[in-house]
């Protein structure tokens, strides 16, 4: 069973990561209070924390918003949706690894290529929380 490990915001833009027990993220927006939310395809970021493990860097540590525990997170094809919690997400793209993973430490960016996560949508506003299962719909 897939699982939510860690929730994650940006309270500013350039800064670390907030960790949350529980987020409330709104239709075609984002989570609640975090500086990357948007409209778009780009709302939130899901990564494996097995994907961050194999290259030992913490979560949220890559500015994902769903550090998620058990499932093969870069297999998830676009347009598969998930529901998590009593929202639903629908995968939109892969999030390639930018140039600033260098500022993490020296070599991550080509590190991380294949297991930075996906992109996605917030179908249905909803509330999400530490422990939900991710179940592909």
């Amino acid at each position: 069973m897939a699982e939510i490990a860690h929730i994650w915001r940006s309270p500013k833009r350039r800064e670390l990561m907030e960790e949350l027990d529980t987020a409330q993220v709104f239709e075609n927006e984002g989570v609640e209070g975090c500086a990357h939310r948007r409209g778009g395809k780009r709302n939130v970021l899901f990564v494996a924390a097995e994907d961050l493990e194999s290259v030992d860097v913490p979560p949220g540590r890559v500015k994902e918003n769903f550090t998620v525990r058990g499932a093969d997170v870069m297999n998830w094809p676009i347009g598969q949706r998930l529901q998590i919690g009593d929202a639903e997400f629908e995968i939109s793209m892969v999030c390639d690894p930018c140039e600033l993973m260098e500022e993490i430490r020296p070599g991550l960016q080509a590190e991380l290529e294949g297991k930075r996560g996906m992109l996605a949508k917030v179908v249905t506003t909803g509330r999400v929380t530490r422990g939900d299962e991710v179940t592909l719909l």
